[in-house]
């Protein structure tokens, strides 16, 4: 990949959409694309590992990052907060990497704004039902917490015409594809402006 070609995708979604999961396969199935490695506040879990899911940061260094510049955005999502290294971004794409950035719509926005050339991409699930299943199919929260989870879901879901591409996450395979594509230059039935689009969105987010 020439250097020059590098670019910057930047990826959101509401809770329970399947990001993570679509991006995990993205980078498998691409070995030459880098993700960016966000810092938060948030405690570890068990399953996670420093430098590898997120840089784990107490609340004092995080806003000494954020106010000597070093985040190129930053969000308080379920009271922590998560940023992503400016740093990191700019040197991966000098290498001449393609970067994948994981991040919500708020952090999505102070991007664009940064840096209008990189390509935003937001994936939605299929249904409100489907997305409520998924986050109570994940077992490890509280009714409350997923009631909490859900009514956010659906607020960040309004923001998705913010973006120049949107895939639904009903199929993995087929999402992947669709990212895959939207990477190589192409995915045009996926951007936001197309009218085959349009109404699938409406009939998720309304």
């Amino acid at each position: 990949m020439k250097k020059n070609s590098a670019k910057l995708f930047v990826i959101a979604a509401p809770s329970g959409a399947g990001k993570t999961t679509l991006v995990k396969a993205l980078v498998e199935r691409n070995p030459d694309l880098r993700f960016s490695v966000s810092y938060t506040t948030r405690k570890r879990r068990e399953t996670e590992r420093h430098g590898r899911d997120y840089l784990f940061v107490d609340e004092s260094e995080f806003l000494r990052l954020r106010d000597e510049g070093e985040l190129l955005e930053s969000a308080v999502v379920f009271d922590n907060r998560y940023g992503t290294s400016r740093s990191q971004v700019e040197r991966l794409l000098a290498q001449g990497h393609h970067v994948i950035l994981e991040i919500d719509w708020q952090g999505a926005r102070q991007v664009r704004e940064s840096m209008p050339e990189c390509v935003s991409i937001f994936i939605l699930p299929p249904s409100r039902g489907e997305l409520e299943r998924r986050l109570r199919g994940r077992r490890t929260d509280s009714d409350e917490v997923i009631a909490r989870r859900l009514r956010d879901a659906l607020g960040d879901m309004s923001h998705w015409d913010e973006f120049d591409y949107t895939i639904i996450n009903d199929d993995l395979n087929t999402a992947i594809d669709e990212l895959e594509a939207i990477l190589a230059g192409g995915g045009a039935s996926n951007r936001c402006s197309s009218p085959e689009l349009r109404p699938r969105v409406a009939d998720i987010v309304r």
